[in-house]
């Protein structure tokens, strides 16, 4: 009874290598590529016609799966035309290689035309609320509110908040220089380096608040 056993799973045994040597399965690999460029193409999709067998290139165009002699591949990635191949049914290895070229898929639109108004009934409603521009006279008013608001502007007392951000700052200071001799730039030679270097760059000649600067005058479009 033993031996009959073990003649029995020697049978198996060989009855699965012959049926695993058996020519049947292969192993397909290949990069795709550009035609004009020879580029690799990545994440192009790769599948087994009538089948869910496949796989995706890699960011190098590279791709290896398991296929069968006879096959028909198909080979599909956005803006390129998709491919169709066929491995060779009479192989004699178990493993095969090949180069596949995508061809880029230009799709031509039909001319259009925009206009800047869809009828001419929207292009009267348009006109008819057009903003006209103001003329001189008006613009130099403009311009002469907005130097007599800096004028103001510039007059105002403190408000709460900006007193309270120089007493804080004043404090800072207090704090900083607490128990030794406040700071006194007239011995800072930074300082003075600075105060030359502006001098002699001339940032003092700016001393008056140039109101064409910060407002520049309404000139109309």
């Amino acid at each position: 009874m033993k031996r009959l056993f073990l003649l029995i799973l020697l049978i198996v045994c060989c009855h699965t290598l012959i049926t695993a040597q058996r020519p049947g399965i292969i192993q397909f690999s290949g990069i795709v590529v550009t035609g004009d460029s020879l580029k690799p193409v990545p994440f192009t999709h790769i599948l087994i016609e009538k089948s869910s067998r496949g796989t995706i290139t890699d960011y190098y165009g590279f791709f290896s799966f398991i296929a069968r002699p006879g096959d028909v591949v198909l080979f599909s990635s956005v803006g390129f035309k998709k491919g169709r191949y066929k491995i060779p049914d009479t192989l004699s290895t178990d493993h095969y290689t090949m180069f596949q070229v995508m061809q880029p898929d230009t799709v031509y639109l039909p001319e259009t035309i925009i206009y800047p108004w869809p009828n001419p009934s929207q292009f009267h409603e348009a006109f008819i609320s057009l903003r006209v521009p103001d003329d001189d006279y008006d613009r130099a008013l403009k311009n002469i509110a907005m130097i007599a608001a800096k004028d103001s502007y510039l007059k105002l007392p403190m408000d709460g908040s900006t007193s309270y951000k120089h007493f804080i700052q004043n404090q800072i200071q207090n704090y900083y220089t607490m128990g030794q001799m406040p700071i006194n730039n007239l011995l800072n030679p930074f300082a003075w380096a600075s105060f030359i270097k502006a001098w002699q760059n001339g940032d003092f000649k700016k001393t008056e608040v140039d109101y064409w600067n910060n407002f520049p005058p309404d000139n109309g479009p």
